[in-house]
């Protein structure tokens, strides 16, 4: 086809801003700055790299080409206005002009009469290489019934929608700044009030640090170097954590776990610490409160040897049989750092957390925290504090305990129905309960669980390994994660594994 033919077929409609000689000779270029094609084209970039020698118009050329051909440019796809393409390139509008002229007689482009220049439907792109076909990997978990996991199906979107929307509109400009370190001052006011009419925390919206949870919490105070070792922690927890503290090189002395919760009184491993990690609210994993008189024993050793008590307050909010207990925060918040997220009460995906510090620690946690890269994201921040102050979050976390509190009661009588052997523990709060078990019996029945489709967890995988006396048998069973449909079938798959291991 003649660049002439090509004139005639992309039309005459002039292009107002045609340089003065050019004329009917790029009618490729008008037809691809009609209306139509400049109006496709309005807010579309289209990168090109002009590389090689040679004249800028095989240059371009041979980038069209390049792009079309790896599928980059999609048949049917429409290019911009010569104009505007010349400008971002910084080349003359001509060079374009002839360049899609050339392009068009070549039978990579089309131009038509109101539709612009466009990526010609035949001009398929080379297939890309197949990928190798990935190793079979084992199928994954039927039920999850591993622990520390919320009801995803749950999370409250509409009222989220609506708290982004409203806190984004009354936001002021200097929200979308650099900020605070500590994060914005709407969530922390928010939780300021929260925490002291719901968790009895005692606190000022300036002593609050946002981050992105107790991990991220716990590196920035060891990590960072704000708090020292040797570090107390509690016989049981998650090992997660512990690494953390190895990867700061701070050790860690086992608190012996009893059914009154960690036990400072009886074990030396204060007497050698500077920190001691708690989670009083609820013990993690086998969901005892921490005795009243302990707590007092904890405060009195970190007021005599100037420690720290840090407190995880992860699941607090949820409490089934029991009244609520208080954050130890409030008995001396100059002794106890307060932790707590939205990551089991909302979703972990949020990654929204907060510490409440000693005043004499803000500083420090603010050199750690350093560059805006470890920030929280603002808009949650804004979300979150209307979130609150709204009312939502109280009205979500009462619907999500009616929930589970139904759940922990499907599992326990399905349990006394048909594996009364297994005693299900700390059920009292909490999204997970722990199985007692014969003893000898625990390995089997992780096997037969797995054997049925079900993800959970061993209760020994969250023993310290320095902890001291026999180590007692039991599963960690999270009831919070299965969809509600999912969930009766989830039970009785665990308790057939469970029949199965004790029967076997």
């Amino acid at each position: 086809m003649s660049k002439s033919k090509v004139n005639s077929e992309a039309g005459t409609e002039a292009d107002p801003g045609v340089d003065a000689g050019v004329g009917a000779g790029v009618g490729v270029g008008v037809a691809a700055g009609s209306e139509v094609g400049a109006a496709e084209w309005s807010g579309r970039d289209l990168h090109l790299e002009l590389a090689g020698t040679g004249s800028r118009r095989a240059g371009l050329i041979r980038a069209i080409r390049e792009a079309i051909r790896t599928g980059r440019l999609a048949p049917d796809t429409p290019l911009p206005p010569y104009r505007s393409l010349a400008a971002d390139l910084g080349i003359a509008r001509n060079t374009v002009a002839d360049a899609y002229a050339e392009l068009v007689a070549e039978g990579w482009l089309t131009a038509r009469q109101g539709s612009g220049t466009r990526v010609a439907r035949r001009a398929a792109p080379v297939a890309a290489p197949r990928p190798r076909t990935p190793a079979r990997r084992a199928a994954g978990p039927v039920y999850d019934l591993r622990q520390g996991q919320p009801d995803a199906a749950s999370f409250p979107r509409a009222a989220w929608v609506a708290s982004a929307r409203r806190a984004l509109t009354a936001a002021p400009s200097e929200a979308f700044g650099p900020g605070d370190p500590r994060g914005r001052p709407e969530l922390r006011v928010a939780l300021t009030e929260y925490l002291a009419r719901v968790r009895g925390v005692r606190t000022h919206p300036d002593r609050i640090v946002v981050c992105s949870g107790y991990a991220h919490a716990l590196r920035l105070l060891f990590g960072g170097g704000v708090l020292r070792g040797p570090a107390a922690v509690e016989s049981y927890g998650l090992a997660f954590h512990r690494s953390i503290l190895a990867t700061a090189s701070i050790r860690t002395l086992p608190l012996a776990v009893d059914e009154h919760g960690a036990d400072p009184g009886e074990s030396t491993a204060l007497s050698g610490a500077r920190v001691a990690l708690l989670t009083p609210a609820h013990q993690f994993p086998t969901g005892v409160p921490l005795a009243p008189e302990r707590r007092v024993t904890a405060l009195d050793w970190a007021r005599a040897r100037g420690g720290i008590v840090v407190e995880d307050d992860y699941d607090g909010e949820f409490r089934y049989d029991r009244r609520p207990v208080g954050a130890v925060q409030g008995m001396d918040p100059d002794r106890v750092v307060y932790i707590d997220s939205v990551s089991k009460s909302l979703s972990p995906a949020i990654r929204l957390g907060w510490m409440v510090l000693p005043d004499h620690l803000v500083e420090d946690v603010l050199t750690a925290k350093g560059l805006r890269e470890a920030w929280a994201g603002v808009t949650d921040q804004l979300t979150l504090a209307d979130f609150i102050e709204g009312g939502h979050y109280d009205r979500h976390i009462r619907r999500m305990r009616q929930r589970y509190r139904a759940r922990r009661d499907h599992l326990v009588t399905a349990l006394a129905e048909h594996v009364p052997e297994a005693t299900a523990t700390g059920i009292a709060a909490g999204l997970h309960a722990v199985l007692r078990l014969p003893a000898g019996t625990e390995a089997k029945s992780v096997e037969a669980a797995k054997r049925e489709g079900l993800a959970l967890d061993a209760l020994s995988t969250f023993r310290h390994p320095d902890a001291a006396g026999a180590a007692e048998d039991g599963l960690v069973v999270g009831y919070a994660t299965p969809p509600d449909h999912a969930y009766p079938a989830a039970l009785a798959a665990l308790c057939r594994a469970l029949r199965a291991a004790l029967d076997g």
